[in-house]
């Protein structure tokens, strides 16, 4: 379960913005909460902003920090940390980027963050709650060197073992720590997908498939989104070169036949009920999913696996551009899922970014799930939420929240200038 995502110094983040899925003290929408031991947790979030404003650049630091910790101790000595400063101020373009993530896990409250640039880790550091007591540091590092406390024996004498490129907390995981395995496989559960180059998930949604109790599931969910097929089925057989396009170059359908010849392919069928001319069910046909089915319907397919795998896994998944491709209603139906206490048993948590306003007004969303991102003058992203916005005194939550945004109300929206004027200029021409 995550509480919060703090970024500094990435892209066109100079300042540490926070992100926080930890509930505001408001009354609105409670069925949105997840409540696990003494905490509470939104069970979702949004994030709006005009295009450039920085909202994929908030998601791809949360990708950013999950890479670095999950892949860091395969690199060796020479290797470089995925490193991306804010390059608008002299001072921050040369200081290392600051990342942190409270979260819980096993009944206990972690805090890890480090900060890093691409040749070094300049600190890191890891504390933890229990119930009902205070925060207490697990190790603390500088440049001066790493403190392992008492209280996390896992990590005495691997100080000297850790690069100076390298995450203690890696490091500590790969001599089996108890602790860091427990923290690592929080951080592989934290899922950063694209809703635009959504195929890369099929996988995903294939092995889901081919489990009959999680096809059952998926097959249900898509009809009752109505994708207008009755079941969905994978179909493997023998690669066939005659079934490539025609209009791919020379070389390229060379290499595909040289690396698929003799190997099974497995594609999607959809299953449809075909009528006769008085609506009387005549049979069934398949279609290809991928060459017969919308771009949506395509899409809603290949991001089932991941929703459904993190809600079973009870996860963190966040998805940047959600409606690309995708009708209000199908936006709608997979907030709902993570929104469903029935459905969302195990605390999954959905963090995504839209330009579809509807959402403000069909989702019924708590106005600390909604956040916007806006640039200043200097060109540094901004990250509030509505329940933190109050130019104009707190917003109520009896406000047409999708209205006022489109009013610019609460800012984080386009700023067009005058087309009159560049109207005349074009007729100059």
């Amino acid at each position: 379960m995550l509480f919060n995502f703090t970024i500094g110094n990435f892209r066109s983040f100079s300042e540490r913005k926070t992100l926080s899925m930890e509930p505001a003290s408001i009354s609105d929408h409670r069925q949105n909460l997840i409540k696990k031991a003494q905490y509470s947790f939104l069970s979702s979030a949004v994030i709006y902003g005009a295009n450039a404003s920085g909202k994929s650049n908030l998601l791809r630091g949360v990708n950013t920090m999950k890479r670095i910790v999950v892949e860091n101790f395969d690199k060796r000595s020479v290797s470089e940390i995925p490193y991306d400063p804010f390059l608008l101020n002299t001072r921050a373009s040369k200081e290392p980027t600051f990342y942190e993530v409270v979260f819980w896990v096993e009944n206990i409250k972690y805090r890890y963050g480090f900060e890093a640039d691409r040749t070094s880790i300049h600190s890191e550091w890891l504390f933890a709650t229990e119930k009902k007591k205070s925060e207490k540091p697990l190790f603390l590092r500088v440049p001066e060197g790493i403190e392992v406390m008492g209280n996390f024996p896992e990590g005495k004498d691997l100080e000297e073992k850790t690069r100076d490129n390298a995450l203690f907390l890696t490091v500590v995981d790969q001599f089996n720590g108890h602790t860091a395995s427990i923290i690592m496989k929080w951080f592989r559960n934290f899922n950063i997908i694209s809703g635009l180059s959504h195929d890369n998930y099929r996988g995903i949604t294939f092995a889901m498939l081919d489990k009959p109790d999680l096809n059952e599931l998926l097959t249900n969910f898509f009809i009752d989104i109505d994708l207008g097929f009755d079941k969905i089925k994978l179909e493997r057989k023998e690669f066939n070169p005659s079934e490539l396009p025609t209009d791919v170059p020379e070389d390229i359908l060379k290499q595909l036949i040289s690396d698929l010849e003799g190997k099974k392919l497995v594609n999607l069928r959809t299953v449809h009920k075909v009528f006769d001319d008085d609506q009387n069910f005549i049979k069934e046909i398949e279609f290809d999913a991928r060459r017969q089915e919308s771009a949506g319907t395509n899409k809603i397919i290949d991001l089932s696996g991941p929703i459904f795998d993190t809600l079973k896994d009870g996860g963190v998944l966040v998805i940047d551009e959600l409606d690309a491709k995708l009708h209000p209603l199908l936006t709608l139906s997979v907030v709902r899922l993570f929104q469903s206490q029935e459905i969302n048993k195990n605390g999954a948590q959905l963090i995504f970014a839209t330009h579809d306003t509807n959402i403000l007004s069909i989702c019924n969303l708590r106005r600390d799930q909604i956040y916007f991102v806006e640039k200043n003058r200097t060109g540094s992203s901004d990250l509030y939420s509505l329940v933190e916005y109050n130019k104009d005194g707190k917003v109520r939550k009896d406000r047409s929240f999708e209205k006022d945004y489109i009013n610019g109300r609460y800012g984080a929206i386009p700023y067009f200038g005058n087309f009159d004027k560049l109207s005349e200029q074009w007729h100059e021409k």
